[in-house]
């Protein structure tokens, strides 16, 4: 992708293509970083909390931009969805060491509660290692949860779309016939796209429960 490319996935409207970097935001400034990085066009890149500073759709774009990276991405984050969601295996700090843990943030969590002892503790166990012996089993249902959660912000995003053009239509000058025909076929269109993730969503949410 060009420059100009990579900042539209990244998020910048093209009247910011010309704003002094000194005026940006924090989460914009991060971004501009990782552009420059991925310029460079490196197959490694190391991110330390890289989704601080954004905003939701920004969260969006960053993760979508990572999720399709062709490389090597390790990534230190607090953020569970952004972990789960574009990286392939996860490691903890446990008792001072770093451990893989298969089942992902589910099964980090399970072992801090295990830590804590008590017949919880050994159930809590019991359920990570049922995890570890069916590892397809879990990847499969982290990835439907990981397609569910996109589904929900994609459906917001195209939500808001049919609503604003629903107010642009109701806004356009009536006499002209053609704007507003063209303003329907984009409803037409945006609403079907919303039917169609609604289904997926459906789909998913009966398989996960």
């Amino acid at each position: 992708m060009s420059p100009g490319q990579l900042l539209k996935r990244l998020g910048f409207t093209n009247a910011q293509l010309s704003t002094p970097v000194r005026d940006l935001s924090g989460g914009q400034r991060r971004r501009l970083q990782l552009l420059l990085v991925l310029l460079d066009e490196p197959n490694v890149l190391v991110l330390d909390e890289p989704t601080n500073d954004m905003d939701t759709d920004m969260l969006a774009a960053m993760e979508d931009l990572l999720d399709s990276w062709p490389g090597t991405l390790l990534v230190v984050s607090h953020d569970r969805y952004l972990l789960e969601w574009v990286t392939d295996q996860q490691y903890a700090l446990l008792e001072g060491r770093l451990r893989h843990v298969p089942g992902g943030v589910d099964e980090y969590l399970r072992l801090l509660a295990a830590g804590a002892g008590g017949a919880g503790g050994a159930r809590a166990v019991a359920a990570a290692d049922d995890d570890a012996a069916h590892p397809s089993a879990g990847a499969d249902a982290r990835g439907a949860r990981k397609e569910l959660a996109a589904l929900e912000r994609k459906l917001t995003k195209a939500s808001a779309r049919v609503a604003t053009l629903h107010e642009q239509m109701a806004a356009h000058d009536p006499s002209d016939y053609a704007g507003l025909a063209g303003l329907h076929a984009d409803v037409v269109a945006a609403q079907a796209e919303v039917t169609e993730l609604e289904t997926r969503w459906l789909h998913l949410a009966e398989q996960l429960g």
